[in-house]
């Protein structure tokens, strides 16, 4: 879509920003310049550490004390870069506002979520707390939050993921700014709510008529919103035009790196699987859909496979969270039946809260199975004390979505690494020094960064250093709980390119949990899809992707945004059709 010759709102010359480390000025941004204009999305998009986020950061002055700003940007004539603090507090939320990437940490965890968006009127206008109140619950009305009244008494913890960025969505539009700075505002999002949230911002646009800046690494979400689009590596603009032309002829190498790196929905379509473990029996295709017996067998690459030999098993598996004080157990996973075989990877996918973590942690016996069977490795682990799952946790591997989180940050990353096999093999000095050294080199990071601190490390390192300790007993199993979501685009690429070919040296099985459809079709031969603690379908990677038999399957499908503003717009209005015949509300 071509950009409407509008007014211009903000007008960029040679917008620099700079930081002061270690005696000398670091160069985060230099030469920016751009306009955007009125009811437009400027998408900027590049790695991180290219300067998105700082260079818009500086408009409202929220740059760090060792920072600067160089340049001009003028706002409806107005200068922002050098503008005093006194009159910047009245620029922010008046005039520019922003809806930042994670709502959990913007948002005050002791206040309500309707007190924030009142205040923010209040400081901002002369009114008085009904009036104030009234307002916010105009505006989460407007943002489409369901059951305004109560979710304006609620504090954020009570609100999902999708409810709290609505709330800062709301907040962000309490005083009607002129420019909204969107920074990576769905990329913690489930794909489905993701899609309402773009679909809400597109609406926005048509109602307020803001100027909007997005900040994001997600070519599909970029794809989805953009008018024109900034791609920026390391601190300059690279190419700049609008979103048809850089999605269909784009100039700069890196601009193609970049569209090359995005995983394709649908890339395996036209193939099989491989591994699919789906070998068509009495005329049912779909192996996990049929009872179990201890005698069946299936196709393997690596053979015919004895379910009974299979690496994980789950055989009507219900998974219960125990209650704790006045708190009801909860049953998050229900009747699952699913197996993994040696050597083969399975993508489990679904909203937040469908149990798909849950499926995972129980894998390790850290929450208890209730009904039914799970086993490991044809080891059965229901009913199991801690004490008698030693062994099997031994053979079991985890790497979790957040490595920053994971990783001990008083201990240099060698020691992290080396830590599983000093305690369950009593490796010390030399040879553990040497197997550290190995897992570094298979996960192609230098030697010489064992001795760094997890902080010293950017993000997609930090997930090969979670894949290190991972492997470093050698599991048959792996469970990856959402390793990539959190990378961007070009990082996530080299990290799965890392995981497949570890998966073929190591061999071992693996769990891929995610809500990203197109990542889990690169990786996995089979895909389990789940919802509300049930398990809808199971198939080969390419039959779910092309023909889903489930409704929900279609509708979370449909919901994944893709690097094409043509198909993109095709697939909203598919979308947008299969919501209104109601099929989503079908659960398994």
């Amino acid at each position: 879509m071509e950009t409407p010759q509008k007014d211009v709102i903000l007008s960029v010359r040679d917008l620099g920003v700079r930081f002061w480390v270690n005696d000398e000025w670091m160069t985060a941004a230099e030469g920016l310049t751009y306009d955007v204009r009125k009811g437009e999305v400027l998408a900027i998009v590049g790695e991180s550490g290219s300067g998105k986020s700082q260079s818009s950061m500086s408009l409202m002055g929220l740059v760090p004390k060792n920072g600067r700003a160089s340049g001009s940007a003028q706002l409806d004539g107005r200068e922002l870069i050098g503008m005093r603090d006194e009159q910047m507090q009245k620029v922010r939320g008046n005039d520019i506002s922003v809806i930042f990437q994670e709502p959990m940490t913007a948002l005050n965890p002791v206040y309500t979520a309707g007190f924030q968006i009142s205040e923010t009127l209040r400081v901002h206008n002369v009114m008085g707390p009904r009036e104030a109140k009234d307002e916010a619950l105009r505006l989460l009305r407007l943002v489409e939050m369901p059951d305004p009244e109560e979710r304006y008494d609620s504090f954020p913890h009570q609100l999902s993921g999708g409810q709290r960025q609505r709330v800062m969505i709301a907040q962000a539009l309490a005083c009607e700014p002129r420019l909204l700075i969107a920074d990576e505002p769905t990329t913690a999002l489930d794909v489905t709510v993701q899609a309402e949230i773009l679909k809400l911002m597109r609406n926005l646009r048509e109602k307020v008529d803001a100027g909007i800046i997005l900040i994001t690494h997600d070519m599909g979400v970029v794809a989805d919103m953009a008018d024109r689009i900034l791609v920026m590596k390391q601190g300059r603009v690279v190419e700049e035009g609008s979103a048809t032309q850089i999605f269909t002829d784009p100039q700069h190498d890196y601009t193609k790196q970049l569209l090359a790196a995005v995983p394709h929905l649908g890339s395996r379509s036209e193939e099989r699987a491989f591994g699919s473990g789906a070998e068509k029996r009495d005329g049912v295709d779909d192996l996990a859909a049929i009872p179990l017996e201890s005698n069946d067998t299936y196709e393997h690459p690596g053979g015919r496979i004895q379910i009974d030999d299979a690496a994980l098993k789950l055989a009507g598996a219900s998974i219960e969270y125990p209650a704790v004080g006045r708190k009801k157990a909860f049953r998050a996973a229900r009747s699952i039946d699913l197996q993994i075989a040696p050597g083969e990877v399975v993508g489990l996918v679904g909203e937040s809260g469908s149990g798909k973590t849950t499926i995972g942690r129980a894998s390790v016996g850290l929450i208890p199975v209730v009904e039914g069977s799970l086993t490991v490795g044809g080891e059965e682990i229901a009913g199991k004390r801690d004490k008698h799952l030693r062994g099997v946790r031994r053979t079991v591997g985890f790497v979790f979505q957040d490595p920053g989180s994971s990783l001990n940050p008083r201990l240099p990353v060698g020691e992290s690494i080396g830590e599983p096999m000093y305690l369950h093999e009593g490796l010390k000095g030399p040879a553990l020094s040497s197997r550290v050294e190995e897992l570094l080199d298979s996960v192609e990071l230098p030697r010489s960064m064992r001795n760094r601190y997890p902080h010293e490390f950017s993000g997609g390192q930090r997930q090969r250093i979670g894949i290190a300790r991972a492997l470093a007993l050698k599991p048959r199993l792996l469970i990856a709980d959402e390793p990539t979501s959190a990378l961007d685009v070009s990082v996530q690429d080299r990290v799965l390119a890392l995981f497949r070919n570890l998966q073929e040296e190591y061999g071992f099985a693996c769990l891929f949990i995610s809500h990203d459809l197109a990542v889990v079709e690169m990786v996995a031969s089979r895909i389990a899809v789940m919802r509300h603690g049930h398990l809808l379908e199971v198939g080969p990677s390419a039959d779910v992707v092309a023909a889903p038999r489930h409704p929900y399957t279609q509708r979370l499908l449909a919901a994944v945004p893709v690097p094409d503003p043509v198909e993109q717009r095709r697939r909203r209005e598919a979308r947008d059709a299969l919501l209104v015949s109601g099929s989503e509300d079908l659960v398994g």
